[in-house]
């Protein structure tokens, strides 16, 4: 969320941001708003100081014993006054907070305007493989009979998973693979979170109120299946305040998601592509301001390594103003190749957030500064700030799923198991139905 008094200061900038967004909001309307609410405000802040002197008054007036009843009674049209303004106030307060909920955040300099076409490629890794007579993952998945889309479809809905035999067994391999890399190499600490969260941490991490309609909610309990782990983890500290000693602090955990795709009907309507619930493994960070994009190129480094251990060809996308997430201040995303298909899949998406998402979840840390203090020794003061937060897929399934079954076919039919995930087949190499 961005500040209303950074919006007062900085208009044209978060006009220029917005146009680089392709967006149009009546930020006018929230300026003119406001102005009344300040109106409001200072006019209360009168009225409470007058009151505040009437009732020293009428203390000195019963001490000296001395009859106040005219001045009580000169206290009654501003005690109305007061809380006709409060109840004004309190109307301006919630409207105001709407608004701001809607900005998105602001694309950092480096990111290209445009929409997807603007997307730039920073680099690749490998080299797309060239298969004849490349099989999808469809049908590899029927024929080893891995992945059962019908009966997943009659359990559930169409785009649900039912992973069966070695193919549920290559599912459990990926995400503890990545779970011991990123907390073995990579300095991550495991957390399993809940799998559903309150309104307060989807709006914390900027999924609501924008983004209400993709997200799977239970009506008698307002709680949200997560779209991502992203959420869980980024409001384990809503509404603390961290010391800077503490940062950074690198969280990493393994969750089904969720998601709706309001929209979206239509596409990719079999396979693993376009699915409803899918695993991940996620990387979540907390940064001090100075060093989150420092730290956007480790994370992003954290998520190649996945791909290149699994030798899976990629690419590295950095998102147009455009294609940019609501939260995120700058993008990358990692599209895996896969064959089959004759498509590159995005695994990964890694963002930095800046203070956004802290703003909204109210995390903070408390920095040692120069400065004249007693308590904390000559020349230092403390001051509070909020915190960067990042994330980024460490990576997802399914379509990581898609990439191996397909660049790991053989003429047969069967699939190599990369070298990587043997350890977590007792060193089986091959699947073979």
């Amino acid at each position: 969320m961005l500040e209303l008094k950074f919006i007062r200061e900085n208009l044209d900038l978060v006009r220029e941001a917005l146009k680089r967004r392709n967006l149009n909001l009546d930020l006018d309307n929230l300026l003119e708003i406001d102005n009344k609410r300040r109106k409001v405000l200072a006019e209360l802040e009168e009225l409470r100081a007058k009151k505040n002197e009437a009732n020293d008054e009428i203390s000195r007036l019963l001490k000296e014993k001395k009859d106040p009843k005219e001045k009580i009674g000169s206290m009654k049209d501003s005690a109305s006054a007061i809380n006709s303004l409060e109840k004004d106030l309190n109307n301006y307060d919630p409207l105001i907070q709407r608004i701001l909920f809607s900005i998105p955040n602001i694309p950092h300099s480096s990111v290209p305007a445009g929409d997807a076409s603007a997307n730039k490629i920073i680099r690749s890794w490998g080299e797309p493989k060239k298969i004849e007579k490349a099989r999808s993952h469809i049908e590899l998945a029927e024929h080893l009979d891995i992945i059962d889309f019908e009966r997943a479809a009659k359990i559930s809905a169409s785009n649900f998973i039912l992973y069966k035999g070695d193919g549920a067994r290559l599912e459990r391999a990926l995400y503890n693979f990545m779970l011991d890399l990123h907390t073995s190499k990579h300095g991550y600490k495991e957390i399993f979170p809940p799998f559903l969260v309150n309104r307060a941490s989807m709006t914390g991490t900027g999924q609501l109120p924008k983004l209400e309609e993709d997200m799977y909610r239970l009506k008698d309990d307002d709680l949200f299946l997560i779209p991502t782990a992203e959420v869980p983890l980024t409001n384990i500290f809503r509404d603390e305040s961290l010391n800077e000693d503490d940062l950074p602090i690198y969280y990493t955990a393994y969750t089904a998601c969720f998601r709706r795709e309001a929209g979206s009907y239509g596409k990719d309507t079999r396979g693993l592509v376009r699915v409803h619930q899918f695993d991940k493994v996620e990387l979540v960070k907390f940064v001090k301001p100075e060093t989150s994009y420092d730290e956007l190129e480790k994370l992003v480094a954290n998520a190649e390594a996945v791909l290149q251990l699994l030798d899976l060809p990629y690419r590295l996308n950095l998102l147009s103003t455009g294609e940019l997430s609501f939260a995120a201040s700058k993008c990358y995303d990692l599209e895996a190749y896969a064959p089959g298909i004759d498509r590159w899949l995005e695994v990964s998406s890694c963002s930095n957030f800046e203070s956004f998402q802290a703003r909204r979840a109210n995390i903070k840390f408390r920095r040692t500064t120069d400065g004249p203090s007693t308590s904390l020794g000559a020349g230092a003061r403390r001051t509070t700030e909020y915190v960067h937060t990042l994330n980024g897929s460490g990576v997802a399934l399914a379509r990581t799923m898609i990439a191996i079954l397909e660049n790991y076919q053989q003429p047969d039919g069967t699939i190599v198991i990369p070298e990587a995930l043997r350890p977590y087949f007792n060193g089986k190499e091959r699947i073979a139905g």
